[in-house]
């Protein structure tokens, strides 16, 4: 196929310009760009390479925000019931109401099907953008299927599984999840305690792993033993994690603490323990992660990482609504600091 290279570099790569490199219509080029199954994949394989070697950018989102033609920004969430996404949640609708958008909310319950079928339908209501935290299980390729990969999308928190192809400019803000499991054990570790268990969340998760690698960093730093059995996983809810509070005491020597996934896994546990009979903050001691509101006016006050969701929200907001200005911007990955906060429940050892 003949190239033409005689663009100046000032001019801006049309439909035209596309159509005309690959020999097809430029009614062709445009139901690629709108992810048109009416297209055969020998040719929307042509076309995506021909618009990567020219440089091209469509974006519908960033035309609708020039145009104002779309007036949402669709957030979803894998656990609308713990109470850090409502405050995240909150943040991010402050954020999208100040830019003039409303907030279109999903949740998914931790389903990667139900994922799928929320972004599926809010796609239908044309947002100008998605932020969405990943359901567990939630694999590039659906969200993909879904989305396409020109939608605009800011990952929060968990990343997905599978690869992204190049074009998908995806953003992506974490916590800083190792830093912050590490500063828990380690407060743990200062107070006097050798068995420090890891509580709660699911292996498979990216930030579940990036937490326990943060504790066994810091454990091993220490030269602490470190029990397979003191790896405890639930889903991170109360209820789940108070029915799983026996698992820790199953076998001696039993751990006197534990650094738990989150905050609802942290209240959880102290549930189950009262259960038993066993006084958090005084017989085991307990650190969360996220600092909900909660967290300093539980019985007893909870250790934690504060994670202030309601600026992640607004961060999340913020750089979602960057990409609609720079479409063509290279994806970025932010890192959101985290910091102990230092109660009540990570008391010393009894023996102390």
């Amino acid at each position: 196929m003949a190239t033409d290279n005689t663009h100046p570099v000032h001019r801006k790569i049309t439909l035209n310009d596309i159509a005309r490199e690959c020999a097809v219509s430029r009614a062709t080029v445009s139901l690629v760009l709108r992810g048109s199954p009416l297209v055969n994949t020998r040719t929307r394989a042509r076309v995506e390479e021909e618009l990567r070697r020219q440089g091209y950018v469509y974006n519908r989102a960033a035309a609708n925000l020039r145009r104002r033609t779309s007036s949402s920004i669709a957030l979803v969430l894998n656990d609308l019931a713990n109470p850090f996404f409502a405050e995240f949640a909150a943040g991010v609708d402050a954020a999208v109401g100040d830019a003039g958008f409303v907030t279109l909310l999903g949740c998914t319950s931790e389903s990667p099907a139900r994922e799928q079928a929320v972004l599926g339908s809010l796609i239908e209501h044309g947002p100008a953008g998605i932020i969405l935290s990943p359901a567990e299980h939630s694999g590039a390729e659906h969200v993909l299927a879904a989305l396409g990969a020109r939608m605009p999308l800011l990952l929060f928190n968990r990343e997905l599984g599978g690869d992204l192809p190049e074009y998908a400019h995806w953003d992506l803000l974490m916590l800083d999840n190792q830093r912050g499991a590490r500063l828990a054990t380690e407060h743990l570790i200062a107070q006097g305690h050798r068995r420090i268990a890891f509580f709660g969340g699911h292996g498979d998760s990216s930030s579940c792993r990036q937490r326990h690698a943060g504790y066994v960093e810091a454990m091993q730093a220490a030269g602490l033993p470190i029990e397979p059995r003191w790896r405890v996983e639930c889903a991170p809810t109360r209820l789940d994690a108070a029915s799983r509070t026996a698992a820790l005491f199953a076998t001696a020597p039993v751990p006197t603490a534990a650094v738990c996934y989150n905050d609802a896994v942290a209240l959880g546990l102290m549930l189950g323990l009262y259960q038993r009979g066993v006084q958090p903050g005084r017989d085991f001691a307990i650190t969360g992660f996220d600092d909900i509101a909660e967290a300093a006016v539980s019985m007893p006050s909870l250790t934690t990482l504060s994670t202030t969701p309601r600026e992640r929200g607004r961060q999340a907001a913020e750089l979602l609504l960057q990409r609609l200005r720079e479409p063509a911007a290279s994806s970025h990955r932010s890192i959101a600091p985290v910091k102990l906060m230092v109660r009540d429940s990570s008391c010393p050892p009894p023996t102390a």
